[in-house]
């Protein structure tokens, strides 16, 4: 990575309907490499046709949607910036108009409309998140971020207020959080490890306990298995919501883990030269850039000029 600049995963709703990379998509996301980020990653990509969010969402779920992802992977590379795909399934977040069917969850929402997923479907979710992996490394990413966040569906699994199984995957933290760790296990044996992995994790809303997640990130570490994390924290320099936590702001939670050799990277709100010097003084290893980096393609080349 050649410079403190990531992209950070946005879903622009620009690709076809059937998952196929648009030329849309394409040139936003060469544009922001050329523009100088030392890593640029897609929108979140579905690993299931079931798993799609969005209208217009790019896919990483079939070997027929291989030839766009070569083609985008090539472009950013050659800008020198890291190509890196975001692995993601909506869950009971996937419409059921634009699916075809109910969604999908831990367990059944009436509020949602979702279906519990069986265990034998769960397996095949976690297969297919490690096939998606080892698609993306044949088409020539740098690595994968595994999408844990927001509200989707491994972070609906990590939550106890969406994930009421009995098995093995609900219950107790440990299992909760059982089906992202057997996911990283997977990807890393799959894909060995000169294969960049990522996780993204958000600490508040949909169920998010910051301590269960601060437990996440600790066990990600000492499993060695993970290259990066990042944290999304809707905004770095805010307070917790939960009073118990609020003795500190949600970027100082984090940073305050000790993360051995993997490198971190939070995103939410960065949008001056200032605002990303203060990220990194704060021991952040890069930062990850959204909406500033919807309005300047090239936000890299625009702080270091004006700091």
């Amino acid at each position: 990575m050649n410079n403190r600049f990531g992209l950070a995963p946005m879903t622009n709703c620009q690709s076809h309907e059937d998952g196929t990379l648009s030329d849309d998509e394409f040139n936003w996301l060469v544009k922001r490499a050329e523009g100088g980020f030392g890593l640029t990653m897609t929108c979140a990509s579905h690993v299931q046709e079931i798993g799609k969010g969005f209208p217009g969402q790019l896919g990483i779920f079939s070997d027929e949607l291989r030839e766009g992802h070569e083609r985008l992977s090539a472009a950013i590379k050659g800008h020198g910036s890291l190509a890196i795909i975001q692995l993601h399934h909506a869950g009971l977040r996937s419409p059921k108009e634009l699916i075809g069917e109910a969604p999908v969850s831990p367990s059944a929402s009436e509020k949602h409309g979702s279906r519990a997923l069986s265990l034998e479907e769960v397996h095949q979710l976690r297969d297919d998140f490690i096939a998606a992996a080892v698609r993306s490394q044949k088409c020539g990413y740098d690595g994968i971020e595994v999408h844990g966040a927001h509200g989707y569906i491994i972070c609906q699994f990590l939550s106890s207020d969406y994930n009421r199984r009995t098995d093995e995957y609900g219950g107790s933290f440990e299992n909760r959080s059982r089906l992202l760790f057997e996911i990283v296990d997977g990807i890393r044996e799959k894909c060995g490890t000169e294969f960049l992995l990522g996780v993204r994790l958000s600490p508040e809303r949909f169920g998010m306990d910051i301590q269960e997640i601060k437990e996440v990130c600790n066990r990600l570490i000492a499993d060695g298995k993970t290259d990066f994390l990042d944290i999304s924290l809707w905004d770095c320099f805010k307070y917790p919501e939960d009073e118990q936590y609020n003795d500190r702001s949600l970027l100082e939670h984090f940073t305050s883990l000790d993360y051995k050799n993997v490198k971190l990277t939070v995103a939410g709100k960065i949008r001056t030269g200032k605002d990303v010097q203060s990220i990194l003084d704060a021991s952040v290893n890069f930062v990850s850039i959204g909406r500033s980096a919807i309005l300047h393609h090239d936000f890299p080349k625009l702080v270091a000029d004006n700091p």
